[in-house]
């Protein structure tokens, strides 16, 4: 029965979606928005939990970054709406937090876990002769998907994008990572939180250890040489994966934009 009820709320949310996509009616946002409220609801708990802001406070700003998803989801590219739009609603209360000057912690479990995995992800490369699985690295650490998923969710957000660290890609020069983003008022370490989000989710899309070479370089700050040592691979190969990355990325980010 509970199968049945879930399959029906999700053929009800597909069909308001398409809906809102058409008219853009405000009774539909305002009925998408009360279908998803529990997107809000668990995520607020999980940030109540990690500073001393209150719960109601955090299901407002969560809301926001709910419309926000409605706003700009499309049907056509066949997402899973709630997986479209965590990023955004947990987006919207981690900008809240840091413009509070809030500290947000990760807990000290997986912190010890992100460190673990570096070493297990090595360990599986060697003995598979290729990058892990999000799935096989959460068996060898003995925790389920979705919490690994969280993990790296956790990992990737504890700091700003830091955007105008430039790269530099041989003889062509550097690139910034904030000159992928279409709005050039928002080339600056301060993006818009629509845009980090926007970029966030294009990095969410590109093959795994591209992904992680990007990661590490923009996220982390680690020369090209360190992320080699880091992933076994050879300095060109990281150089290569920036450029490629780079490309998907701006690609990425000027279809988000249309």
């Amino acid at each position: 029965m509970t199968t049945t009820l879930t399959n029906e709320l999700k053929h009800e949310i597909w069909q308001l979606l398409r809906e809102y996509q058409q008219f853009r009616a405000a009774d539909v946002r305002n009925q998408l928005v009360k279908l998803n409220f529990g997107l809000v609801r668990k995520e607020a708990h999980y940030w109540t939990n990690q500073c001393q802001e209150s719960y109601d406070d955090l299901l407002q700003v969560g809301c926001l970054g709910l419309i926000l998803a409605i706003e700009r989801f499309d049907i056509s590219k066949g997402h899973a709406f709630s997986s479209f739009a965590i990023p955004y609603i947990r987006g919207e209360i981690q900008h809240y937090l840091r413009d509070k000057g809030v500290t947000v912690r990760i807990p000290r479990r997986w912190l010890a876990l992100q460190q673990q995995a570096i070493l297990v992800s090595r360990s599986l490369r060697e003995k598979y002769n290729r990058q892990p699985t999000d799935s096989e690295l959460a068996a060898a650490l003995e925790i389920s998907s979705q919490e690994w998923q969280e993990i790296k969710l956790a990992w990737a957000n504890r700091a700003p994008l830091s955007l105008d660290i430039p790269v530099q890609n041989g003889d062509e020069g550097g690139t910034l990572l904030g000159e992928l983003v279409p709005d050039n008022r928002y080339r600056s370490f301060q993006l818009a939180q629509e845009d980090r989000i926007r970029l966030q989710q294009a990095l969410v899309q590109l093959e795994q250890r591209t992904r992680e070479v990007l990661e590490f370089v923009f996220l982390h700050d680690l020369t090209q040489k360190q992320v080699a040592e880091r992933l076994g691979i050879s300095v060109v190969t990281v150089s290569r994966r920036i450029k490629k990355g780079l490309g998907l990325l701006k690609h990425l980010m000027c279809m988000a934009e249309d």
